[in-house]
């Protein structure tokens, strides 16, 4: 693995974890209240585009951060829904 591909990983988990605690509170409080749709949706649509474009390059850590992020969006929006 050259040394690009490992940047990109690495920066991969950080911005990927970062979902981690809103999720888990989210899921906890039974609450998003303080989680806008518009930012949800907007994010996500970014995210798909962001996978599209990183099946093109067929490049792994754009491919793997961004289905997991939106994944982990997901599951915030679903939330969202249930709990409103």
């Amino acid at each position: 693995m050259d040394s690009i591909t490992l940047l990109g990983l690495c920066a991969a988990v950080l911005t990927t974890s970062a979902f981690l605690p809103q999720m888990v509170k989210t899921w906890q409080s039974k609450s998003a209240k303080d989680v806008s749709y518009l930012m949800l949706v907007t994010f996500m649509s970014g995210l798909f585009l962001w996978l599209v474009y990183g099946i093109y390059l067929k490049s792994l850590p754009i491919i793997l951060a961004n289905s997991i992020t939106f994944f982990f969006n997901f599951i915030i929006l679903s939330l969202k829904i249930k709990y409103r």
